[in-house]
């Protein structure tokens, strides 16, 4: 422990208070494709009953705000079940087909996304900043019944659409928010239009039961891995809303910890959650927006982010990958009380001139690298918060491990507990090592994916016969079961929580044929966690005539902007590699580190040849 501090109630009592019979968390243990696993029993089923009944519930409050757009629950129900009728009537869309939304938050992703539930399809959601390339595997891999795209997305398809539903062997592609763009693609019809065209009952929809069970197929979400192609999670219904409880352990564990009772829920004015993050990212779809459906929540869609525009009223603000950049003016005007961001919005805020200001009712770290400094900033600038700290991945459905309020303040180095349905082991090889000892962290629960979608191979690495996930990360567990992430054997590199694979920048790199040999390395960073930098040995006969910024460009043709190195050291000498001739990171993250520090240091972070 960190600091001590005076608790109310042991970690044993407040789990038997927290998974007692008839409480939100109250456990059992069921059999699952011939494994023992402690589930949430009062979970629901399927995405669809869940679905069903909260747009029932929440039928008359404000479920999706999008600039100058509002809508209620019942409008985007409505919605969805007209989606789910063209799905099905127009383009052939059943139980287990796979719908590929590839798109920027709109509020039609989630029109999108429930009608794919409501027909019992599963939902695939490819990374939507990838290269070209790229998106065509993650499309052409999931064999796809049918494809949505937005106006960007469409155009980047439209030169290989043909081939595309060739491939695939996909019905159609829509395109969402046509006016957005040129408004009309080949090969491809819009959105507006399918629904125009549509003179069906949608209604009818609801009355074909697709009879899902909780291990039925749910959702297809993609990760990068280090093979440099996305790897599809494919999750079943029960993985994918378990984090619908386990998203909220913390908080109530905090709550019970200090001697007071499991929080009632909130009354009064509408709060939302303000969604920064990307909807195929498990954070912004499996935490935030599945919240705020639970809870009856608005849920604030913005497309880019200023911290000097308001004021927080009341915000939980969980770190996932920043793609979308958001504006605080919202949180303000709609009584916010989730926000997505990562810890560069955080340190942001804490910059602003509203800093010290801020009333937060929570605030979560978790899914990216937080700077050692930034608790000691955001405590500053959110006195009032109960500061929280989450684990989890792709691979988890998003949360397996948390805590908040004092014992996050006690161990800000830890990121916490497992969840009640969640297990902990850290490994060594296939030993497991006591507490206060470093090894792979590897997970276990009913969160757990089922595995990458026809992947055999990938799958059978990283999870054992008997339901452990290899995370490929390297932790420690304290005496009391406290997760400590000291670092990770992946060769990821995560700025501002997306997840760069290095081998993708490394490929990026040779594309130069001055190259030899590249190495990709994060270097720490005060807002971002980590950036992307690189180490380049470079041919003989090209000695002395390289500069880092002509590296740079080449590399920029084929990588997104959040993949593009900050800073490449030109070497001429080979890089070091162990005896089984893997390049040794570990020594070239370090110079890259203090190359980068250097650079920082003059003022200077402009790419120069060193």
């Amino acid at each position: 422990m960190d600091q001590p501090w005076s608790l109310k109630r042991s970690l044993a009592e407040v789990n038997d208070i927290l998974c007692a019979p008839g409480q939100m968390h109250e456990l059992q243990t069921i059999l699952i494709s011939g494994q023992l696993h402690r589930v949430y029993k009062n979970l629901m089923p399927s995405l669809r009953v869940f679905w069903l009944w909260a747009a029932q519930e929440h039928k008359d409050a404000i479920y999706l705000v999008f600039e100058n757009q509002r809508f209620t629950f019942a409008q985007i129900f409505e919605r969805s079940v007209k989606a789910a009728a063209i799905f099905h009537d127009v383009y052939g869309v059943r139980k287990g087909d796979r719908v590929v939304i590839c798109s920027r938050n709109y509020p039609e992703f989630l029109v999108a996304f429930w009608a794919c539930h409501l027909l019992g399809a599963i939902s695939a959601l490819p990374n939507a900043w990838s290269p070209l390339d790229t998106l065509h595997y993650c499309l052409v891999h999931t064999e796809c019944k049918l494809i949505i795209v937005d106006p960007e997305r469409a155009d980047k398809l439209e030169p290989i659409a043909k081939k595309l539903v060739a491939e695939t062997g996909c019905t159609g592609i829509l395109v969402l928010e046509s006016h957005e763009g040129k408004g009309s693609w080949q090969g491809m019809k819009t959105w507006k239009g399918a629904f125009d065209d549509y003179k069906g009952d949608p209604r009818r929809i609801l009355s074909l039961d697709p009879e899902l069970v909780p291990e039925d197929d749910a959702t297809i979400l993609f990760t990068s891995g280090t093979t440099g192609k996305p790897k599809g999670v494919l999750s079943t219904h029960r993985q994918f809303l378990t984090n619908l409880l386990n998203v909220g352990v913390g908080s109530r564990r905090a709550s019970l910890r200090r001697g007071d009772n499991i929080p009632a829920p909130p009354v009064g004015p509408q709060k939302g959650v303000l969604l920064s993050v990307p909807l195929f990212h498990v954070t912004g779809l499996t935490s935030l927006t599945m919240l705020a459906t639970l809870t009856g929540m608005r849920i604030v869609m913005m497309r880019k982010w200023n911290p000097d525009e308001g004021s927080i009223l009341a915000l939980i603000v969980i770190f996932v990958p920043l793609t979308f950049l958001v504006g605080a003016r919202l949180i303000k005007n709609e009584n916010i009380a989730i926000a997505g961001g990562v810890p560069s919005m955080v340190s942001d805020l804490t910059e602003t001139s509203e800093s010290g200001k801020f009333s937060l009712e929570s605030l979560m770290f978790g899914g990216a690298p937080a700077p050692n400094s930034l608790a000691a900033r955001a405590r500053k600038a959110f006195p009032t918060a109960a500061m929280s700290q989450g684990y989890g991945l792709t691979e988890t459905n998003s949360v397996a491990v948390g805590f908040a309020g004092e014992d996050y303040l006690a161990r800000p180095t830890s990121c916490g507990l497992a969840t009640p349905v969640n297990d902990i082991m850290i490994m060594n090889g296939e030993t497991s090592v006591p507490p206060g000892t470093v090894g792979e962290v590897w997970l276990r629960g009913p969160n757990v994916m089922k595995g990458y979608w026809r992947d055999q191979a990938a799958t059978d690495k990283v999870l054992t016969k008997d339901g452990w996930f290899k995370s490929g990360d390297l932790g420690l567990l304290d005496n009391e079961g406290f997760l400590y992430i000291r670092d990770r054997i992946k060769d990821i590199i995560i700025r501002g929580g997306e997840n760069i694979d290095s081998v993708s920048v490394e490929n990026a790199l040779y594309a130069d044929d001055r190259v030899l040999e590249a190495a990709a390395v994060g270097v720490p960073d005060k807002r971002l966690g980590e950036l992307v930098t690189a180490v380049v040995s470079i041919k003989p006969s090209h000695h002395g005539r390289v500069a880092e910024g002509s590296v740079i460009a080449i590399a920029q043709k084929s990588l997104p902007k959040y993949a593009v190195p900050v800073m490449v050291i030109v070497k001429n000498e080979p890089l070091d590699r162990t005896p089984s001739g893997k390049i040794l990171k570990a020594d070239l993250r370090k110079l890259a580190a203090e190359a980068w520090l250097a650079r920082s240091s003059h003022g200077s972070t402009s790419n120069s040849k060193l």
